[in-house]
């Protein structure tokens, strides 16, 4: 059951959370070097647990109701994550911090869509099982 659709998604997500946080700047600060996720622990962090939630979806295809779990969990830090990047922008000191945003910080969002679609077809691959098993 790996050559799913929702292995695909997670696959996606997983490359978005991964792999393009070091090619896409965060933003850019007044002094002029780029911020990448890779130079705050933090969001780094919760990258690379997303990262990992989503590569571990995508090994649990025969459990799939852990895989909506999994997924749901992924859903909910990518949220956190955004919420910290919009703290971030908007923290009280205004302009002093951050003086350009980078497209990075949409890359949760991003994430959140591609899991969103993942969820959605492990929910109609479980409806189906459901159905299959009532005919029997």
């Amino acid at each position: 059951m790996i050559q799913r659709i929702q292995t695909l998604y997670l696959l996606l997500a997983a490359v978005v959370s991964g792999g393009l946080i070091f090619v896409f700047h965060l933003w850019i600060t007044e002094e002029g070097p780029h911020v990448f996720a890779k130079d705050n622990i933090t969001f780094l962090a919760l990258f690379l647990i997303s990262t990992l939630l989503s590569l571990v979806s995508i090994f649990m295809y025969k459990n799939r109701k852990f895989q909506f779990v999994l997924g749901r969990l992924n859903i909910i830090l990518n949220f956190i994550l955004l919420g910290l990047f919009v703290y971030q922008s908007l923290n009280v000191s205004g302009e002093t911090a951050v003086s350009e945003k980078g497209i990075g910080m949409l890359l949760p969002i991003v994430s959140i869509v591609l899991l969103a679609l993942a969820n959605k077809a492990i929910k109609k691959d479980e409806e189906l099982v459901k159905s299959v098993d009532r005919l029997r």
